[in-house]
């Protein structure tokens, strides 16, 4: 595949895939993300609402799977136990901050929608909390990649010669990433079950 080739796909499918990225997980494409539009490849607005629609919708359907599912979801990823009972004893004591920051906290991101819709917390509540900590979130992933892009060039005077290879890097690196704590999760399950 061409340089040329892959700018194109970025510049086609980039805010397509960030929506589908930040759905189920998204701060490594997120931070791909900022990182395209300082380069000019996507602009900043669009990777931002683009998170955001994502990030903001997945979370929300998670909700509403753990309001009529979360026990049974939950109880069969044995993987998602242990952070499902982290999230219910902080939503007891710190419910709204608990709401508004887990896209921050590794390792409860994905378990805590479902977990908040386990436990009955209010669907305004949710919603709303769920909408401001989105758009914290989107602002700060897409803000620092774009920023990451920034002290690149700052330090690399030739920035536009490696612009794209640094990009593909760090496509590279997040989805190691991502494969490592697949694999890590599933090693844990299978560890549950025994």
């Amino acid at each position: 595949m061409s340089l040329e080739t892959l700018t194109e796909l970025i510049k086609h499918y980039g805010y397509l895939a960030l929506l589908i990225g930040t759905f189920f997980e998204g701060e490594t494409i997120l931070i791909l993300g900022g990182f395209a539009a300082h380069m000019g490849f996507l602009e900043l607005p669009w990777v931002i609402a683009s998170a955001l629609v994502g990030s903001f919708s997945g979370d929300q359907l998670f909700y509403y799977i753990g309001r009529h599912y979360g026990p049974k979801v939950i109880a069969k990823r044995l993987s998602w136990q242990e952070g499902a009972e982290k999230v219910y004893k902080h939503l007891h004591r710190h419910k709204n901050l608990l709401i508004l920051s887990f896209r921050f906290f590794y390792g409860l991101r994905n378990v805590t929608p479902f977990a908040v819709g386990a436990a009955h917390i209010s669907r305004l509540r949710f919603f709303l909390l769920n909408l401001t900590g989105a758009i914290v979130w989107a602002f700060s992933f897409a803000y620092a990649g774009y920023l990451f892009g920034e002290a690149f060039r700052l330090f690399l005077n030739d920035f536009k010669r490696y612009e794209l290879y640094v990009l593909l890097a760090l496509v590279f690196v997040g989805l190691t990433i991502w494969l490592i704590t697949l694999i890590r999760h599933r090693r844990q399950a299978l560890a549950h079950k025994k």
